[in-house]
């Protein structure tokens, strides 16, 4: 992993066969340091199933818990190992994966399904390219829990939150993206 850029999506350099053919420990299968030589060497990828709330880009505003979700993601996956099914090309060139990572020696958790327990995601929501591999009922039971125990983005904003400007009332990634539109349509 060289670089996440929002919650649900990050560049990733390609080691075919991974730790057992070199990577990382034999001379010459290391990744380089220079930003500007991974740039064009690196996948950027989308998590497959999921939707992080959004940061703020192109002069709107942030959504709530988005810089969790991101701090989230990095700590999962910057500079560590992981492996990426890719489904299919988005519309932004990104290639949707499904992604795991590994824990121990042989055992690996979904990162879609982990960013949905711990309140970081929602389930993606759109009307084309909604991929989820064979996972689609975990995803909505894992999103629905961390809905009832009110983790991550789906607690009701403290003292300091709403000082912040957190609202009681939710808006999922989708519905952001929706009411941001409709605001450009409008201007």
């Amino acid at each position: 992993m060289t670089s996440v850029g929002d919650a649900d999506n990050f560049r990733l350099f390609h080691t075919p066969g991974g730790r057992l053919t070199g990577w990382g420990w034999l001379p010459g299968r290391r990744v380089h340091d220079d930003k500007k030589w991974l740039k064009d060497k690196t996948v950027h990828v989308r998590i497959a199933g999921v939707d992080a709330p959004e940061l703020a880009h192109f002069g709107r505003e942030a959504q709530p818990y988005s810089q969790e979700a991101l701090d989230f993601l990095k700590a999962h996956v910057l500079h560590r190992h992981v492996r990426a099914r890719p489904y299919r090309k988005d519309q932004y060139e990104r290639v949707v994966c499904g992604v795991t990572l590994r824990r121990w020696l042989f055992f690996r958790t979904d990162l879609g399904l982990e960013m949905l327990k711990a309140g970081m995601a929602t389930v993606y929501e759109a009307k084309f390219g909604s991929e989820f591999g064979e996972l689609e009922e975990r995803y909505r039971a894992a999103e629905k829990r961390a809905r009832e125990r009110k983790v991550g983005m789906w607690q009701k904003p403290g003292f300091v939150g709403k000082m912040l400007g957190r609202k009681d009332a939710f808006e999922s990634p989708r519905q952001y993206k929706e009411r941001m539109k409709k605001e450009d349509l409008a201007k």
